[in-house]
Protein backbone atom coordinates (compact mmCIF):
# COMPACT_ATOMS: atom_id res chain seq x y z
CA UNK A 1 0.00 0.00 0.00
CA UNK A 2 1.30 3.51 -1.34
CA UNK A 3 2.05 5.98 1.57
CA UNK A 4 -0.76 9.07 0.57
CA UNK A 5 -0.03 12.73 0.18
CA UNK A 6 -2.43 14.35 1.60
CA UNK A 7 -3.52 18.01 0.93
CA UNK A 8 -2.16 20.52 0.98
CA UNK A 9 1.00 19.20 -0.84
CA UNK A 10 1.94 20.53 -4.01
CA UNK A 11 1.35 19.01 -7.56
CA UNK A 12 3.55 19.61 -10.10
CA UNK A 13 2.12 19.29 -13.69
CA UNK A 14 4.42 19.37 -16.54
CA UNK A 15 1.97 20.35 -19.57
CA UNK A 16 -0.55 23.11 -19.70
CA UNK A 17 -2.98 22.00 -22.05
CA UNK A 18 -6.75 20.77 -21.18
CA UNK A 19 -5.72 17.33 -19.95
CA UNK A 20 -3.58 19.59 -17.29
CA UNK A 21 -6.64 22.19 -16.48
CA UNK A 22 -8.95 19.40 -15.99
CA UNK A 23 -6.39 17.39 -13.53
CA UNK A 24 -6.03 20.48 -11.95
CA UNK A 25 -9.68 21.06 -11.87
CA UNK A 26 -10.08 17.81 -9.91
CA UNK A 27 -7.06 18.33 -7.69
CA UNK A 28 -8.02 22.08 -6.32
CA UNK A 29 -11.57 20.91 -4.79
CA UNK A 30 -9.58 17.73 -2.65
CA UNK A 31 -6.99 20.87 -1.11
CA UNK A 32 -4.10 20.21 -2.99
CA UNK A 33 -1.69 23.43 -4.65
CA UNK A 34 -1.19 23.19 -8.43
CA UNK A 35 2.09 24.35 -10.01
CA UNK A 36 1.86 23.92 -13.35
CA UNK A 37 5.07 24.49 -16.20
CA UNK A 38 3.93 25.35 -19.60
CA UNK A 39 5.70 27.90 -22.16
CA UNK A 40 2.57 29.54 -23.40
CA UNK A 41 1.99 32.58 -20.98
CA UNK A 42 -1.99 32.11 -19.50
CA UNK A 43 -2.06 28.11 -20.26
CA UNK A 44 -5.31 26.26 -20.17
CA UNK A 45 -3.94 24.49 -17.17
CA UNK A 46 -2.76 28.19 -15.86
CA UNK A 47 -5.58 29.50 -15.54
CA UNK A 48 -6.96 27.43 -13.27
CA UNK A 49 -3.70 26.34 -11.10
CA UNK A 50 -2.16 28.23 -8.08
CA UNK A 51 0.81 29.12 -10.17
CA UNK A 52 2.33 28.71 -13.64
CA UNK A 53 6.08 28.38 -14.56
CA UNK A 54 6.35 29.89 -18.26
CA UNK A 55 9.16 27.62 -19.01
CA UNK A 56 9.74 25.03 -22.14
CA UNK A 57 9.49 21.42 -21.51
CA UNK A 58 13.24 21.39 -22.39
CA UNK A 59 14.24 23.91 -19.51
CA UNK A 60 16.52 21.78 -17.08
CA UNK A 61 16.99 24.71 -14.85
CA UNK A 62 12.72 25.14 -14.64
CA UNK A 63 12.01 21.52 -14.35
CA UNK A 64 14.51 20.81 -11.49
CA UNK A 65 13.17 24.19 -9.46
CA UNK A 66 9.86 23.04 -10.09
CA UNK A 67 10.30 19.40 -9.28
CA UNK A 68 11.79 20.97 -5.96
CA UNK A 69 8.95 22.84 -5.08
CA UNK A 70 6.42 20.14 -4.99
CA UNK A 71 5.62 16.97 -3.28
CA UNK A 72 4.37 14.84 -6.25
CA UNK A 73 5.20 15.32 -9.78
CA UNK A 74 3.13 14.60 -13.33
CA UNK A 75 2.96 14.70 -16.76
CA UNK A 76 -0.33 15.43 -19.31
CA UNK A 77 1.46 14.66 -22.51
CA UNK A 78 3.84 11.93 -23.80
CA UNK A 79 6.89 14.39 -25.46
CA UNK A 80 8.65 14.82 -22.44
CA UNK A 81 11.94 13.66 -22.32
CA UNK A 82 12.72 10.61 -20.74
CA UNK A 83 16.35 11.31 -19.11
CA UNK A 84 14.87 14.51 -17.77
CA UNK A 85 12.18 12.75 -16.35
CA UNK A 86 14.34 9.93 -14.51
CA UNK A 87 16.61 13.02 -13.44
CA UNK A 88 13.26 14.48 -11.44
CA UNK A 89 12.45 11.78 -10.39
CA UNK A 90 15.25 11.32 -7.88
CA UNK A 91 14.33 14.84 -6.73
CA UNK A 92 10.25 14.30 -5.93
CA UNK A 93 7.83 11.60 -6.24
CA UNK A 94 7.01 10.78 -9.78
CA UNK A 95 4.91 7.71 -9.12
CA UNK A 96 4.37 6.76 -12.86
CA UNK A 97 7.59 6.14 -13.35
CA UNK A 98 9.35 6.32 -16.87
CA UNK A 99 8.98 2.73 -18.22
CA UNK A 100 5.19 3.50 -18.70
CA UNK A 101 6.30 6.46 -21.25
CA UNK A 102 9.49 4.51 -22.57
CA UNK A 103 6.73 1.59 -23.74
CA UNK A 104 4.30 4.13 -25.26
CA UNK A 105 6.14 6.60 -26.71
CA UNK A 106 7.54 3.85 -29.38
CA UNK A 107 4.88 2.43 -31.11
CA UNK A 108 6.86 -0.45 -32.18
CA UNK A 109 7.87 -0.92 -28.45
CA UNK A 110 4.48 -0.48 -27.62
CA UNK A 111 3.03 -3.20 -29.92
CA UNK A 112 5.76 -5.88 -28.90
CA UNK A 113 5.09 -4.84 -24.85
CA UNK A 114 1.04 -6.01 -25.95
CA UNK A 115 2.33 -8.98 -27.46
CA UNK A 116 4.50 -10.34 -25.07
CA UNK A 117 1.72 -10.44 -22.72
CA UNK A 118 -0.27 -12.24 -25.21
CA UNK A 119 -2.77 -9.10 -25.94
CA UNK A 120 -4.40 -8.96 -29.39
CA UNK A 121 -2.69 -6.46 -31.70
CA UNK A 122 -2.91 -6.17 -35.27
CA UNK A 123 -0.38 -7.58 -37.54
CA UNK A 124 2.67 -5.24 -37.75
CA UNK A 125 6.57 -5.16 -38.79
CA UNK A 126 9.31 -2.36 -38.81
CA UNK A 127 10.41 -0.35 -41.23
CA UNK A 128 14.13 1.44 -41.37
CA UNK A 129 13.91 1.77 -45.13
CA UNK A 130 12.30 1.79 -48.61
CA UNK A 131 13.77 -2.24 -48.88
CA UNK A 132 12.13 -3.04 -45.34
CA UNK A 133 8.86 -1.49 -46.66
CA UNK A 134 8.48 -4.27 -49.48
CA UNK A 135 9.28 -6.94 -47.30
CA UNK A 136 7.07 -5.79 -44.53
CA UNK A 137 4.03 -5.37 -46.68
CA UNK A 138 4.56 -9.05 -47.55
CA UNK A 139 4.21 -10.22 -44.00
CA UNK A 140 1.48 -7.34 -42.72
CA UNK A 141 -0.48 -7.84 -46.29
CA UNK A 142 -2.42 -4.56 -47.88
CA UNK A 143 -4.74 -2.51 -46.70
CA UNK A 144 -1.88 -0.52 -44.15
CA UNK A 145 -0.61 2.17 -42.78
CA UNK A 146 2.73 3.56 -42.24
CA UNK A 147 3.45 5.37 -39.24
CA UNK A 148 6.15 7.35 -37.78
CA UNK A 149 7.00 4.99 -34.25
CA UNK A 150 7.35 8.19 -32.47
CA UNK A 151 5.55 12.01 -32.36
CA UNK A 152 2.48 11.26 -34.47
CA UNK A 153 -0.72 12.13 -33.43
CA UNK A 154 -4.34 12.90 -34.66
CA UNK A 155 -2.96 11.56 -38.31
CA UNK A 156 -0.05 13.11 -38.60
CA UNK A 157 2.54 11.25 -39.22
CA UNK A 158 0.84 8.46 -41.03
CA UNK A 159 0.52 7.52 -44.78
CA UNK A 160 -2.82 5.16 -46.00
CA UNK A 161 -1.39 2.16 -48.36
CA UNK A 162 -4.29 0.80 -49.42
CA UNK A 163 -3.17 -1.26 -52.44
CA UNK A 164 -0.55 -1.69 -54.59
CA UNK A 165 -0.58 1.17 -56.41
CA UNK A 166 -0.40 3.46 -53.61
CA UNK A 167 2.48 1.54 -52.49
CA UNK A 168 4.11 2.43 -55.63
CA UNK A 169 3.43 5.82 -55.25
CA UNK A 170 4.72 6.00 -51.88
CA UNK A 171 8.03 4.21 -52.67
CA UNK A 172 8.56 6.48 -56.22
CA UNK A 173 8.54 9.48 -53.89
CA UNK A 174 10.16 8.56 -50.77
CA UNK A 175 12.70 10.08 -49.11
CA UNK A 176 15.76 8.66 -48.63
CA UNK A 177 16.46 11.53 -45.94
CA UNK A 178 14.46 9.35 -43.79
CA UNK A 179 16.02 8.77 -40.65
CA UNK A 180 13.81 7.42 -38.54
CA UNK A 181 12.38 3.85 -38.11
CA UNK A 182 8.70 3.58 -38.88
CA UNK A 183 6.06 0.76 -38.36
CA UNK A 184 3.84 -0.50 -40.97
CA UNK A 185 0.60 -1.50 -39.71
CA UNK A 186 -2.17 -3.94 -41.00
CA UNK A 187 -5.21 -1.55 -41.65
CA UNK A 188 -8.42 -3.22 -39.95
CA UNK A 189 -11.81 -2.69 -41.31
CA UNK A 190 -13.34 -2.66 -38.09
CA UNK A 191 -16.99 -2.40 -37.17
CA UNK A 192 -16.02 0.36 -34.48
CA UNK A 193 -13.77 1.73 -32.11
CA UNK A 194 -13.62 1.53 -27.95
CA UNK A 195 -11.26 2.68 -25.43
CA UNK A 196 -11.49 2.57 -21.64
CA UNK A 197 -9.76 4.53 -18.82
CA UNK A 198 -8.06 1.95 -15.82
CA UNK A 199 -5.36 3.07 -13.15
CA UNK A 200 -4.14 1.58 -9.70
CA UNK A 201 -4.99 3.25 -6.95
CA UNK A 202 -3.01 3.55 -3.00
CA UNK A 203 -4.32 0.08 -2.12
CA UNK A 204 -2.81 -1.35 -5.37
CA UNK A 205 -6.79 -2.17 -6.31
CA UNK A 206 -7.19 -1.65 -10.20
CA UNK A 207 -9.94 0.68 -11.22
CA UNK A 208 -11.63 0.54 -14.86
CA UNK A 209 -14.17 3.11 -16.26
CA UNK A 210 -17.32 2.14 -18.54
CA UNK A 211 -16.14 1.81 -21.63
CA UNK A 212 -16.93 4.07 -24.40
CA UNK A 213 -17.24 3.98 -28.44
CA UNK A 214 -16.24 6.87 -30.38
CA UNK A 215 -16.84 8.34 -33.32
CA UNK A 216 -13.49 9.97 -35.44
CA UNK A 217 -13.40 11.86 -38.56
CA UNK A 218 -10.19 13.12 -39.76
CA UNK A 219 -8.45 11.03 -37.88
CA UNK A 220 -9.66 13.46 -34.92
CA UNK A 221 -11.96 11.55 -32.42
CA UNK A 222 -15.35 13.84 -33.00
CA UNK A 223 -17.62 11.67 -30.02
CA UNK A 224 -17.26 9.07 -27.13
CA UNK A 225 -20.56 7.62 -25.88
CA UNK A 226 -20.76 5.59 -22.91
CA UNK A 227 -24.04 3.64 -22.41
CA UNK A 228 -23.32 0.27 -21.45
CA UNK A 229 -25.65 -0.98 -24.59
CA UNK A 230 -22.47 -3.39 -25.62
CA UNK A 231 -22.58 -7.10 -25.19
CA UNK A 232 -21.69 -8.61 -21.75
CA UNK A 233 -18.51 -10.29 -23.54
CA UNK A 234 -17.39 -7.55 -25.15
CA UNK A 235 -17.02 -5.41 -21.53
CA UNK A 236 -15.64 -8.16 -20.00
CA UNK A 237 -13.01 -8.58 -22.39
CA UNK A 238 -11.97 -5.20 -22.56
CA UNK A 239 -11.88 -4.94 -18.59
CA UNK A 240 -9.88 -7.91 -18.17
CA UNK A 241 -7.32 -6.00 -21.12
CA UNK A 242 -6.95 -3.04 -19.41
CA UNK A 243 -6.54 -5.06 -16.07
CA UNK A 244 -3.67 -6.74 -17.48
CA UNK A 245 -2.24 -3.89 -18.90
CA UNK A 246 -2.51 -1.84 -15.58
CA UNK A 247 -1.03 -4.67 -13.42
CA UNK A 248 2.03 -5.56 -15.88
CA UNK A 249 2.84 -1.80 -15.76
CA UNK A 250 2.09 -1.61 -12.13
CA UNK A 251 0.36 1.50 -13.11
CA UNK A 252 0.20 4.67 -11.46
CA UNK A 253 -1.87 7.61 -12.98
CA UNK A 254 -4.78 6.85 -15.88
CA UNK A 255 -3.83 4.95 -19.08
CA UNK A 256 -5.99 5.40 -22.06
CA UNK A 257 -6.55 2.06 -23.73
CA UNK A 258 -8.38 2.34 -27.80
CA UNK A 259 -8.89 -0.91 -29.06
CA UNK A 260 -10.70 -1.56 -32.39
CA UNK A 261 -13.89 -4.31 -32.94
CA UNK A 262 -14.47 -6.39 -35.53
CA UNK A 263 -17.38 -9.17 -35.26
CA UNK A 264 -15.78 -10.65 -32.02
CA UNK A 265 -12.47 -9.64 -31.96
CA UNK A 266 -10.55 -6.74 -30.27
CA UNK A 267 -7.56 -5.10 -31.46
CA UNK A 268 -5.36 -3.15 -29.39
CA UNK A 269 -4.81 0.44 -31.61
CA UNK A 270 -3.20 2.40 -28.86
CA UNK A 271 -2.04 3.35 -25.62
CA UNK A 272 -2.24 6.78 -24.23
CA UNK A 273 -0.11 6.83 -20.51
CA UNK A 274 -2.17 9.50 -18.86
CA UNK A 275 -6.22 10.54 -18.97
CA UNK A 276 -7.88 10.73 -22.40
CA UNK A 277 -9.93 12.82 -24.45
CA UNK A 278 -12.28 9.93 -24.91
CA UNK A 279 -13.06 10.02 -21.15
CA UNK A 280 -13.63 13.65 -20.79
CA UNK A 281 -17.54 12.07 -20.21
CA UNK A 282 -16.40 10.83 -17.11
CA UNK A 283 -16.57 14.40 -15.19
CA UNK A 284 -20.58 14.10 -15.04
CA UNK A 285 -21.13 10.69 -16.27
CA UNK A 286 -19.69 8.56 -13.78
CA UNK A 287 -19.04 8.91 -9.56
CA UNK A 288 -15.43 9.56 -10.09
CA UNK A 289 -13.90 10.83 -13.01
CA UNK A 290 -10.72 10.04 -14.74
CA UNK A 291 -9.06 13.08 -13.59
CA UNK A 292 -10.02 12.92 -9.94
CA UNK A 293 -8.76 8.86 -10.78
CA UNK A 294 -5.83 10.25 -11.71
CA UNK A 295 -5.15 12.35 -8.98
CA UNK A 296 -6.37 10.21 -6.10
CA UNK A 297 -3.88 7.40 -8.00
CA UNK A 298 -0.61 9.56 -7.89
CA UNK A 299 -1.31 10.55 -4.66
CA UNK A 300 -1.75 7.31 -3.37
CA UNK A 301 -5.60 7.52 -2.26
CA UNK A 302 -7.97 5.03 -2.19
CA UNK A 303 -10.36 5.03 -5.37
CA UNK A 304 -14.30 3.31 -5.23
CA UNK A 305 -15.53 1.09 -7.88
CA UNK A 306 -16.30 3.60 -11.27
CA UNK A 307 -19.94 3.55 -11.85
CA UNK A 308 -21.98 5.20 -14.58
CA UNK A 309 -24.86 7.44 -12.94
CA UNK A 310 -26.28 7.75 -16.46
CA UNK A 311 -25.37 7.03 -20.34
CA UNK A 312 -22.96 10.07 -21.09
CA UNK A 313 -21.82 11.23 -24.58
CA UNK A 314 -18.88 13.57 -25.22
CA UNK A 315 -19.02 16.06 -28.35
CA UNK A 316 -15.16 17.52 -28.97
CA UNK A 317 -16.08 21.49 -29.97
CA UNK A 318 -13.40 21.78 -32.84
CA UNK A 319 -11.87 25.18 -34.15
CA UNK A 320 -15.07 27.56 -34.65
CA UNK A 321 -17.51 24.49 -33.47
CA UNK A 322 -16.47 26.39 -30.71
CA UNK A 323 -18.07 30.28 -31.13
CA UNK A 324 -20.81 27.84 -32.29
CA UNK A 325 -21.73 26.05 -29.40
CA UNK A 326 -20.65 29.56 -27.25
CA UNK A 327 -24.21 30.95 -28.96
CA UNK A 328 -26.34 28.20 -28.58
CA UNK A 329 -25.49 27.67 -25.20
CA UNK A 330 -27.94 29.55 -23.64
CA UNK A 331 -30.45 27.51 -25.15
CA UNK A 332 -29.30 24.53 -23.69
CA UNK A 333 -29.53 23.90 -19.95
CA UNK A 334 -28.93 20.21 -20.65
CA UNK A 335 -25.43 20.65 -21.73
CA UNK A 336 -21.91 20.47 -19.23
CA UNK A 337 -20.02 22.99 -21.50
CA UNK A 338 -16.24 23.12 -21.35
CA UNK A 339 -14.33 26.01 -23.14
CA UNK A 340 -10.36 25.36 -22.62
CA UNK A 341 -9.71 28.84 -22.66
CA UNK A 342 -7.20 28.34 -25.78
CA UNK A 343 -6.27 31.80 -27.05
CA UNK A 344 -6.27 31.02 -30.23
CA UNK A 345 -8.82 29.45 -32.52
CA UNK A 346 -7.48 27.15 -35.18
CA UNK A 347 -9.65 24.39 -37.43
CA UNK A 348 -9.44 21.12 -36.37
CA UNK A 349 -7.88 22.54 -32.86
CA UNK A 350 -9.46 20.86 -29.98
CA UNK A 351 -11.05 24.07 -28.43
CA UNK A 352 -13.36 22.39 -25.80
CA UNK A 353 -16.52 19.87 -24.95
CA UNK A 354 -20.05 19.11 -24.63
CA UNK A 355 -20.85 16.20 -22.17
CA UNK A 356 -24.82 15.51 -21.78
CA UNK A 357 -26.24 12.79 -19.69
CA UNK A 358 -29.53 10.69 -20.49
CA UNK A 359 -30.85 9.01 -24.36
CA UNK A 360 -32.76 12.48 -24.61
CA UNK A 361 -30.08 15.03 -24.49
CA UNK A 362 -27.21 12.91 -26.18
CA UNK A 363 -29.60 12.37 -29.34
CA UNK A 364 -30.14 16.29 -29.40
CA UNK A 365 -26.15 16.62 -29.08
CA UNK A 366 -25.65 14.41 -31.85
CA UNK A 367 -28.61 16.07 -34.21
CA UNK A 368 -27.04 19.70 -32.87
CA UNK A 369 -23.49 17.59 -33.71
CA UNK A 370 -24.40 17.18 -37.05
CA UNK A 371 -25.88 19.97 -37.98
CA UNK A 372 -23.12 22.26 -36.66
CA UNK A 373 -20.13 20.56 -38.32
CA UNK A 374 -18.97 18.81 -35.19
CA UNK A 375 -18.77 15.36 -37.14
Amino acid sequence: MTKPILPPATIGIIGGGQLGQMMALAAKPMGYRVIVLDPTPNAPAGQVADEQVIASYNDAAALTDLARRVDVLTYEFENVDLATLETLGTLTPLPQGTELLATTKNRLSEKRFLQSLNLPVTEFAEVKNVADLDAAVQQVKLPAILKTVEGGYDGHGQWDIPDREALAELVAHWDNDIEETLILEHRIDFDYEVSVMVTTDGTDTTRVWPMTVNEHHKHILRSSLADGQQSTHLQATVTDIAQKIAQAFNLKGVLGIEMFVKGDAIYINELAPRPHNSGHYSIEGTNVSQFEGHIRSITGLSIPEITLAAPSMMLNLLGETLVKAREAFVDHPEWHFHDYGKADIKPLRKMGHITVTGTEAINALKAWGMSNGAY
